[in-house]
């Protein structure tokens, strides 16, 4: 078969990742995981297998055209998780009356979705989640944000290269009611605005007509997305409404979280999932070329949703292949460093076990060692390691037995060190 055959291929929309591929995505657990432990989050997984029953109670029957499905030999409907959420709702409902709260809990979660591809959205990816549940305030908002900011700042984005737009449910609901739009019809409305930018404004008319809405309405919830200012929307509602109370107070904890210039409020952000309830979140790279980096919000009523006692709670979901085409764009994509670790190379196969036992004895000491598997002629070994950026090098001959020593060489200067084997083994 050629090198070309599509065989080779991995199913549409899945991966493969070659040692190459897995700097970047190691870089990127890496951010991920460091950003979620300094900011006190503990680390949680789950089965990539759910129940189907599940899926569909948080999300509806018409979830099952959106995932990947099948039934088990027992005849059990299962799915690949599309999302980690509902996995967590369920994971906390089972021990909700032992568990402490708040909750803070972080998972990298690979997840499926059968869907259509477009830039920046594979049906298969890594997911950072970060929630913290069983908190009210909205500190819950802030912390999440902070953490995933943090990560951003790991992977070498600043300030200058994204921004995170935030909106709230609530608020506009607010703002729905002030215009006259009734509560029946705000769910409806949020669904049908979540679409802008994705379909022509006619076509959300069509939506929100299909919902009940008259015209004149209609053309006020069109005049509502023009607003861009928070005083814009304080000038409307005042600022005592609790949601005005809580979107002031979120901004206050934000400035005190030294992320102000990175956080931004937007009407236009409203996400699409129904079980949002609060403030809502996406980050964007400054010049929205990309699909969200990030997004998230509080949601109040997951977890009745599934059977467990009501809790609210803030998550965020953090893909891997936006970061990715972000990272490559902005040149922030990490390379191969081999910068570290010491070649270990030798001549016959009668070295071969002194190679063993230095390279062990120098393991046993911290040092990183790549340690041949067969015999090499010196020429060759010295071009392969040389091209592969090792830091320096060891190669053992028959000299290097006969005397007990061996050169250290230094691969980026050449300079060369030598050295007794036994200081080395020890024996």
């Amino acid at each position: 078969m050629s090198q070309g055959d599509s065989s080779f291929n991995p199913p549409r929309g899945m991966r493969d990742f070659y040692p190459e591929d897995m700097i970047l995505r190691n870089a990127t657990f890496g951010a991920w995981t460091a950003a979620a432990a300094r900011f006190g989050f503990q680390s949680y997984d789950s089965c990539v297998v759910e129940s189907l029953d599940l899926l569909k109670r948080k999300s509806g029957e018409e979830v099952v055209d959106q995932i990947y499905t099948f039934a088990d030999k027992s005849g059990r409907e299962l799915a690949l998780r599309p999302e980690m959420t509902p996995t967590l709702a369920r994971m906390i409902a089972a021990r909700q009356r032992t568990l402490s709260f708040p909750l803070k809990w972080s998972a990298i979660a690979q997840c499926f979705r059968y869907e259509r591809m477009t830039k920046g959205r594979k049906r298969e990816h890594y997911q950072w989640n970060l929630d913290i549940v069983g908190e009210s305030s909205v500190s819950a908002e802030s912390e999440v944000i902070a953490t995933a900011l943090y990560a951003l700042g790991l992977m070498g984005l600043g300030k200058d290269k994204l921004c995170v737009h935030f909106n709230s449910r609530s608020l506009l609901s607010l703002l729905l009611n002030h215009i006259g739009i009734p509560a029946a019809h705000h769910q409806q409305t949020f669904l049908a605005l979540d679409k802008r930018g994705k379909i022509s404004d006619e076509e959300i008319t069509a939506l929100l007509n299909a919902a009940g809405i008259d015209k004149p309405n209609i053309d006020k919830i069109f005049q509502l997305t023009q607003i861009s200012t928070l005083d814009e929307v304080f000038e409307r509602l005042g600022k005592s409404p609790l949601p005005c109370q809580q979107i002031i107070r979120f901004m206050e904890l934000i400035d005190a979280q030294g992320i102000r210039d990175s956080v931004m409020f937007d009407i236009s952000v409203i996400r699409g999932l129904s079980y949002y309830t609060g403030i809502v979140f996406e980050a964007f790279d400054t010049d929205r070329k990309f699909r969200a980096i990030f997004g998230g919000g509080r949601y109040d009523n997951l977890l009745a949703d599934v059977g467990g006692t009501p809790a609210t709670g803030v998550g965020l979901g953090f893909g891997d292949v936006v970061i990715a085409e972000i990272l490559a764009v902005n040149d922030k994509v990490p390379v191969a460093n081999q910068s570290q670790v010491t070649a270990i190379g030798f001549m016959e196969d009668n070295q071969h076990l002194q190679a063993v036992s230095i390279a062990t004895a120098l393991r046993h000491k911290g040092t990183s060692v790549d340690l041949a598997t067969h015999s090499e002629k010196p020429k060759g070994f010295f071009s392969r390691t040389g091209k592969a950026g090792f830091k320096q090098a060891i190669y053992v001959g028959p000299d290097d037995i006969n005397s007990g020593t061996v050169r250290i060489k230094d691969l980026a200067t050449r300079n060369e060190q030598i050295i007794k084997i036994s200081e080395i083994t020890g024996s």
